[in-house]
């Protein structure tokens, strides 16, 4: 793949992750994390490596650090977005401590995983999707154990009930009595 075809493939999908995103956060009811969802991924230190790194099929963030062992892209979207579990961490005494993240940005972080799993896997995405994706790499997740309930509930009642139904469940339930 030459450069021109990277740039556009990876404008192509963050552009269209934006827009999804947003739309699912609009529909869930959160529209300022809607509108400002990973507006970094246009900054410089974003885009330049997600480009060097598309490949179409998974995040360039991905092959970053597998060819790097690290992402500046990563360091840097990750501690701009709140949605980011990565972000709700702290140094604290004894090491690094997992703070609780607001409800809102759970919800986000549920329309993000939702929104990736549909774009990633296309005609293979499923209902279970962002949940298998979320299992897979929970074993080095550093994430407060209330905000790991919340984003596993949210994903095993997709993989159960669908899209339609939990987004009806998301605001009648968890933005209004959290």
């Amino acid at each position: 793949m030459n450069l021109w075809q990277k740039y556009w493939g990876h404008l192509t999908t963050i552009n269209k992750h934006k827009i999804k995103v947003t739309a699912l956060c609009f529909r869930c009811g959160i529209y300022k994390q809607g509108l400002l969802h990973d507006l970094s991924k246009y900054s410089w230190i974003e885009f330049s490596s997600g480009v060097k790194y598309f490949q179409g099929n998974r995040s360039p963030i991905d092959a970053e650090k597998e060819d790097k062992g690290y992402s500046l892209g990563w360091l840097h979207h990750k501690g701009r977005n709140k949605h980011h579990w990565e972000y709700w961490l702290d140094n604290a005494v004894g090491g690094i401590k997992p703070i609780q993240m607001p409800t809102k940005y759970v919800v986000e972080m549920f329309c993000d995983r939702v929104v990736a799993s549909k774009i990633y896997q296309k005609d293979a995405y499923t209902d279970s999707s962002a949940l298998d994706y979320y299992d897979n790499g929970n074993g080095y997740l550093i994430i407060h154990p209330e905000t790991d309930k919340l984003i596993r509930h949210l994903l095993v009642y997709l993989s159960e009930n669908g899209l339609d139904e939990t987004v009806s469940y998301i605001k009648s339930e968890i933005l209004t009595k959290r």
